[in-house]
């Protein structure tokens, strides 16, 4: 590990700083790819030990928000560098690149100092070069750190050469061994980031690696690490049901569901008891609608009149770290509070709820029995964390795209795997929404929940394009890079949630497709300097969209009996 990371510093030193400063545009791209392929040998270990530093080195190209302190950090690192090399390097830029690329050396050194005081254990680095491979998945083959140079498939090959050298130190697995080496050379012989089978490198190779290397840790015997992070550690791939720890998500262990909680949670959410009226939960989240209510806007307590925003799916809301569109709650339990209060959703109180369950011995007995905590009576928070538990049960993953990608033939048809190739690749969504949940918590450590400015207009349809005029997070949290912020949401079981964006403004998925074609707000003629979505035409062709329309369908889940 020392000998890479001096690797990276000397290339980083002899020939990247130098070609900043006096090199021309062909030397010096050559100088930044050669800098990429050198982080990408040591990648393994910053993100998994060292996750803030490798934020510095190699994070995405925007300010650092702090929400709770209200500060906006600059970006750095190698996506931010990139941004001066493409399309071409321009000479007015070079002090600011030389800039960069000398604190990108400061946060290195920073990094060796953690490199030199870690303590290693067989199943950390196991873990970690698990992490790794689901990386490649995830973020690598999309383009999410080379966005312009476009070089994400053929760095997968080298963060792999990586990972089979660490695992080359516990000692001879020929078939592992092949299986990593037939993978490297299918990722460095691609030729076209466009063209790049990605279905083919998960199905084919990367399952059986991951495969592989839990069973490979089982025969050494190697204890897998605790539970407490966001991968269960013991997942053979990224797509078991059990990949994610939905306890990682989950605010305290009071909160954590049990059959009991959900069952109960079931129950009050079907029941107007929480609201003292006819209204319920399912109101706005019916489960036929993928637990949406199909509407722009839905309606609110007042007949006639709507709330502000459309109704998002509450399906794998449990996979997030931020509920609502303007990501105003941390937690499920405190989007519970939030809705019941809200005075045109139900206009009650989680208190008065509490007090109405109270009087009723069937349900003081029931909520004893799902928090065994519970002495004397009901409390807000039991209502709040059995809503809570009822909802983070809504995560089937077992739609065909999930039968499909854990080997079962036949569930998806040819357009609909273009349509997924295209998804994590030439379309760029995977950089937005993260498989496995297709959201925007991003994997593999799926600590942070995204959001996004795409510059959604008040109307598609109107001759001159407006944008919407809610501000999304900048409501709540007075941050000007965070004005018409909204959440990225999952887009699992989409095609039952029309209509589409927090307004309701796109009736149909092939024109959400093409607002996106055509580069979002700024694309469509909207003036949005903090526009995140690149405002670049993606070009897609009808068939194309077609393509990806269709795969999109191919995550509706199954029913559950």
């Amino acid at each position: 590990m020392q000998a890479q990371f001096d690797s990276l510093q000397q290339i980083t030193e002899g020939q990247l700083l130098p070609s900043a400063e006096k090199g021309d545009g062909p030397t010096l791209q050559k100088a930044f790819l050669q800098t990429r392929r050198a982080y990408k040998k040591i990648e393994w270990f910053t993100e998994y030990y060292a996750p803030t530093a490798s934020k510095e080195l190699n994070g995405a190209p925007l300010p650092e928000i702090e929400i709770e302190e209200t500060r906006v950090f600059p970006p750095s690192g190698l996506q931010v560098i990139e941004e001066y090399m493409y399309p071409e390097p321009q000479a007015t830029d070079r002090a600011a690149l030389v800039r960069e690329i000398k604190a990108f050396l400061s946060t290195l050194r920073r990094t060796r100092v953690i490199l030199d005081e870690t303590v290693f254990t067989e199943g950390h680095i196991l873990d970690a070069a698990k992490q790794e491979v689901f990386r490649t998945m995830i973020l690598g083959i999309t383009g999410f750190d080379t966005p312009l140079a476009k070089t994400g498939v053929k760095e997968t090959a080298v963060a792999l050469a990586a990972v089979q050298e660490v695992l080359s130190f516990f000692g001879e697995n020929p078939r592992l061994q092949t299986l990593l080496q037939q993978t490297i050379t299918f990722t460095a012989q691609s030729q076209d980031f466009d063209a790049f089978d990605r279905m083919k490198f998960i199905r084919q190779y990367v399952n059986p690696i991951t495969r592989g290397m839990v069973a490979w840790q089982k025969e050494l015997g190697i204890p897998f690490v605790p539970p407490a992070l966001a991968l269960n550690p013991m997942a053979a791939t990224l797509f078991d049901p059990e990949a994610l720890n939905l306890n990682y998500f989950v605010g305290n262990l009071e909160a954590r569901p049990t059959p009991q909680k959900v069952a109960l949670g079931k129950d009050l959410f079907y029941n107007p008891i929480l609201s003292s009226g006819s209204t319920t939960c399912s109101s706005c989240h019916q489960p036929d609608l993928a637990f949406t209510d199909g509407l722009p806007r839905s309606n609110a307590l007042q007949k006639g009149q709507f709330v502000g925003r459309n109704a998002p799916t509450l399906l794998y809301a449990g996979y997030q770290h931020a509920q609502f569109y303007d990501m105003r709650s941390p937690t499920l339990e405190n989007q519970a509070l939030d809705v019941i209060a809200n005075k045109d959703e139900m206009h009650a109180s989680v208190e008065e709820a509490a007090t109405r369950l109270n009087s009723q011995p069937a349900y003081l007995q029931t909520f004893k029995k799902a928090f065994p905590t519970l002495e004397k009576e009901i409390l807000p928070r039991h209502v709040m964390m059995a809503l809570a538990a009822y909802v983070r049960s809504l995560s089937p993953f077992n739609s065909r795209f999930d039968l499909y990608v854990r080997g079962e033939e036949g569930q998806l048809n040819s357009q609909e795997i273009a349509g997924f190739n295209l998804f994590m690749g030439k379309a760029k969504c995977g950089t937005c929404h993260f498989m496995p949940v297709f959201n925007g918590t991003v994997g593999p450590a799926f600590a942070n929940t995204e959001g996004e400015v795409l510059g959604v207009p008040q109307s598609p349809k109107a001759k001159k394009p407006i944008l919407d005029p809610d501000e999304g997070r900048f409501v709540h949290n007075k941050i000007d890079e965070l004005k018409f912020a909204f959440k990225t949401p999952t887009i699992r079981n989409i095609a039952k949630t029309a209509p589409y964006m927090h307004n309701g403004a796109y009736r149909t998925l092939e024109e959400v497709i093409d607002f996106y074609n055509q580069g979002g707000g700024v694309g469509l003629g909207l003036s949005l300097e903090n526009q995140t979505l690149p405002s670049d035409q993606l070009h897609l062709s009808p068939q194309e969209q077609k393509a990806i329309v269709a795969f999109l369908h191919s995550l509706t889940d199954r029913p559950q009996l």
